[in-house]
């Protein structure tokens, strides 16, 4: 998967850089891809946050965090020679000055002239807006060079709001300079499910409908809300997890095999997924979409606070922590088939899995023996916290009767003394090395919205009630009533 541009950038500006987000995810991954000696030898880095600091200040910042994420991987030498690449200028999103601050420090001598930057937007959706517009107005656009603009999820707050986003950024920058990241995409079992799929003839031929009784995708989170109630309580879990994470495991899964690994050629077959799922009608959203709100309980063995007791969230609230979703597309591969997402705060564990049930043998041959059933075969992927895939697959036990022990055939693929490299490295990487094969087109950003607007509509005008689950447990019990079947159930440990 190859980028069309080979051009390394010379600068790569981070806005936010003191926020959640920049410390604890971009500097960790920016620091590893340092020590893996992977950055560019003449990339360097603008910090851009409003904090009153100096040089000094951010890079005490910069070590205090790093040495708490990465821990025995810190090293003295490598984070002097990864602080040398950093300059801390302080700025406000909304103040042009700044940008024209920015400007002049992007303009002073170092590796030749800069015609070549990564504007990291690591600061909340409400604000690319403006850093965009006034991105535009210092003169970096689409006619200036080889410039590209990464943004987080979520793409807007429903297909309205991702639309004129979507304009916003086209009217400064071309698609190809646009990085749309979902840091799901990069975790290595999500890319190695194209080489299990593609480039195994044992299973691409089971891959559909004739075999396939259900797909299950599962994002929990044993977390709350971690004191972001000013975000998260107008988003919700459809908005933050569902529309973008799901979404994006479910096309990995469901799509097509593409004519080559290429960028565009993997985005096409994604997007013929979505336009292929089923509308939900506004009278069919009980049965194909369910909501909850975690309630207090026990996670760890500690204590926790309800949602609604969360320090910021609004009174009564029906904002959900926890979204199950049923979809169907409709073709040729997969019609029939229901796959089943789910997502939530406050759950039993921290999991992220991809659980693939096959239907039954067609035919009961152990009817007349002491094993009057068999259950079904799965194939279970599971991408976080730890990377690996199994298939569960039945043998006779040893003895006289004709009973059977389900066996997992363990796919892992990682050598034990291979470090993994996290998502964000990996996309980073992508991002500096011009490669747009993980990042996502705006038209799979509107698709998904389509997908789970009438669902997001439908919910906006039901204020009054939402149903809880105690923290701590996979869930509320009403969410089973989405499966087709009474033999269907959630699939929660590998």
């Amino acid at each position: 998967m190859n980028g069309d541009d080979t051009v390394y950038p010379c600068s790569f500006v981070i806005f936010g850089a003191t926020g959640n987000l920049a410390t604890n995810k971009l500097l960790p991954a920016l620091y590893h891809l340092e020590l893996a000696q992977r950055l560019p030898e003449g990339l360097s880095f603008i910090a851009l946050a409003r904090r009153e600091w100096g040089q000094d200040e951010w890079r005490q910042h910069m070590q205090e965090s790093l040495q708490e994420k990465v821990k025995d991987r810190f090293y003295e030498e490598s984070f002097a020679s990864f602080a040398k690449r950093f300059t801390y200028l302080k700025g406000e999103l909304h103040d042009p000055e700044s940008y024209r601050a920015m400007m002049e420090e992007l303009s002073k001598p170092k590796t030749g002239v800069c015609s070549n930057v990564v504007f990291y937007l690591a600061i909340k959706p409400g604000d690319y807006a403006p850093v965009i517009k006034n991105l535009d107005l210092v003169g970096v656009n689409k006619s200036s060079g080889r410039h590209r603009i990464v943004l987080e999820k979520p793409f807007g707050e429903d297909i309205e709001s991702a639309r004129l986003l979507n304009q916003v950024l086209h009217r400064s920058f071309d698609e190809e300079q646009i990085y749309r990241i979902d840091h799901y995409l990069g975790k290595e079992t999500v890319q190695n499910l194209l080489v299990f799929r593609f480039a195994n003839t044992l299973i691409e031929p089971l891959w559909n409908r004739n075999f396939i009784d259900h797909v299950q995708i599962t994002v929990a989170e044993d977390i709350g809300i971690e004191k972001r109630a000013d975000y998260y309580d107008k988003t919700g879990a459809l908005r933050d997890m569902l529309q973008n994470h799901l979404m994006q495991l479910l096309t990995v899964v469901a799509m097509e095999p593409p004519p080559a690994l290429e960028a565009d050629a993997l985005r096409d077959e994604k997007v013929k997924v979505l336009r292929s799922i089923r509308p939900v009608s506004r009278r069919a959203v009980h049965a194909h979409a369910f909501r909850a709100q975690y309630g207090p309980g026990f996670v760890g063995g500690q204590a926790v606070p309800g949602y609604q007791e969360e320090a910021g969230v609004e009174k009564n609230s029906t904002t959900e922590s926890f979204v199950s979703a049923k979809f169907y597309i409709d073709n040729w591969r997969w019609r029939g088939v229901p796959f089943y997402l789910r997502t939530g705060k406050r759950l039993a564990k921290q999991c992220s899995t991809i659980a693939i049930r096959f239907r039954y043998p067609p035919q009961q041959l152990f009817r007349e023996t002491p094993l009057e059933s068999i259950a079904p075969n799965w194939i279970l992927l599971s991408i976080q916290p730890s990377e690996s895939m199994h298939m569960e697959i039945h043998v006779k036990q040893p003895g006289l009767e004709m009973n059977t022990r389900v066996i997992q055939l363990n796919a892992s693929y990682r050598k034990t003394d291979e470090v993994p490299l996290d998502a964000y490295e990996t996309l980073l990487l992508d991002v500096i090395e011009g490669d747009r094969s993980l990042f996502i087109r705006f038209d799979e950003v509107e698709w998904a919205w389509r997908v789970v607007d009438p669902i997001l509509k439908y919910w906006a005008q039901e204020r009054e009630f939402i149903h809880t689950y105690p923290a701590g447990t996979w869930g509320p019990e009403e969410a089973n009533r989405l499966f087709d079947s009474e033999d269907q159930v959630w699939r929660n440990e590998l």
